[in-house]
């Protein structure tokens, strides 16, 4: 290798480590261009409808989406951080309850098999006849207690994540203002002979990007209304909050409905068992539904991820980058898939094998 290839690997080598050392940063900043794509998304939708320069077509989209939080702020966070409060009050008792329940199981089991009296071998205790050496109930609590305490003392680095909250919504307006000149300076990043193509990427992975978002968001509103309506129908208790955690857990795929289910089951079992199976029940038809009926139904260009990719996707990203990484888990699985189809697929393997065929 002469001077010239030597230099450039170790440009390369030093870029990679600047990046990964950057991966925070980098995180914030693709969190922001996501929020710029629903921005635009929506400034599109409101052009093509009627009409209108962008300008006013992004005023328009931001003074309506600072109204939407306006009213949520002040008609349903409060009730829904005062349920939720409940909710995290009774996960103790109902914990306590449900070791009960399985503890009731087991002792009808060992009497079945053991009989009604302790089983001995020569005064040697095989089986105790209750489960006393089971951890008790206050230690349980203590530990779902403690438990909680600690994810509530996540708020402590409430100002470095105000601080970043800021920075990734002043990102995205600044993009959102300006799109065409920020996806420019990107492309001439790229050799010149690659521009054209790479424009033509950009705009597939903003269109997957926004097929994805508008997917989700109606599959996240379908989802907590048809759990408010199901949680209503069983008589489950605090049914705002847990319809509203259903469906802004349904954002992130595989955990999230996965923790949404738990906080309902809590509030039933501590009202009767059968409800909280019924509520299981009741989750397990609302995700089958908004995976086979909804997602299907609204997403025109639909986002093919299969489950053990996006699984792998999220374990990945979270290692990664954090909370945040399994947050943007499911929109860089996305734009990678889109990455990877037209650079690695079309642009590098396809005429490689063209070239093999025709030798």
């Amino acid at each position: 290798m002469k001077f010239q290839h030597w230099l450039g690997l170790a440009a390369l080598l030093t870029s990679g480590l600047l990046l990964w050392s950057l991966r925070e940063v980098l995180i914030h900043l693709f969190a922001a261009v996501v929020v710029a794509m629903a921005v635009c998304t929506l400034v599109g939708a409101l052009r093509r409808r009627w009409t209108i320069q962008r300008p006013l077509a992004l005023l328009i989209c931001l003074l309506g989406l600072m109204l939407i939080v306006a009213l949520a702020v002040a008609v349903i966070i409060p009730p829904f951080f005062s349920q939720f409060q409940q909710l995290l009050q009774q996960l103790p008792a109902a914990a306590r309850e449900l070791q009960q329940i399985v503890m009731g199981w087991v002792n009808h089991a060992s009497s079945l098999v053991y009989g009604a009296g302790e089983a001995t071998n020569g005064g040697a205790r095989l089986v105790p006849g209750n489960l006393s050496s089971l951890p008790n109930s206050t230690a349980l609590t203590s530990g779902v207690s403690g438990g909680i305490k600690g994810l509530l003392g996540l708020a402590s680095n409430l100002g470095s994540g105000l601080v970043q909250l800021v920075f990734v919504f002043a990102v995205a307006l600044m993009v959102a203002i300006q799109p065409e000149s920020y996806r420019n300076v990107v492309i001439q990043l790229v050799p010149s002979f690659y521009r054209r193509r790479a424009k033509t990427i950009l705009l597939q992975c903003g269109e997957a990007l926004s097929s994805w978002m508008i997917g989700v968001l109606i599959s996240s509103l379908c989802v907590g209304l048809l759990a408010g309506i199901g949680l209503s129908l069983l008589g489950v208790k605090l049914v705002m909050a847990n319809a509203l955690l259903a469906g802004l857990l349904n954002v992130i795929p595989n955990v999230g409905p996965t923790l949404s289910t738990v906080f309902p089951m809590a509030v039933a079992l501590l009202d009767d068992p059968w409800k909280a199976v019924a509520v299981l029940g009741l989750y397990v038809v609302i995700q089958n539904v908004e995976s086979y009926v909804i997602t299907p139904s609204v997403m025109q260009q639909q986002v093919n991820l299969l489950p053990g990719l996006t699984l792998t996707a999220q374990f990945i990203f979270t290692v990664l980058f954090g909370p945040l990484g399994l947050l943007m888990a499911l929109p860089l699985a996305v734009v990678i898939q889109v990455l990877i189809r037209e650079i690695v697929i079309h642009d590098l393997l396809d005429p490689w094998k063209k070239r093999r065929a025709a030798a």
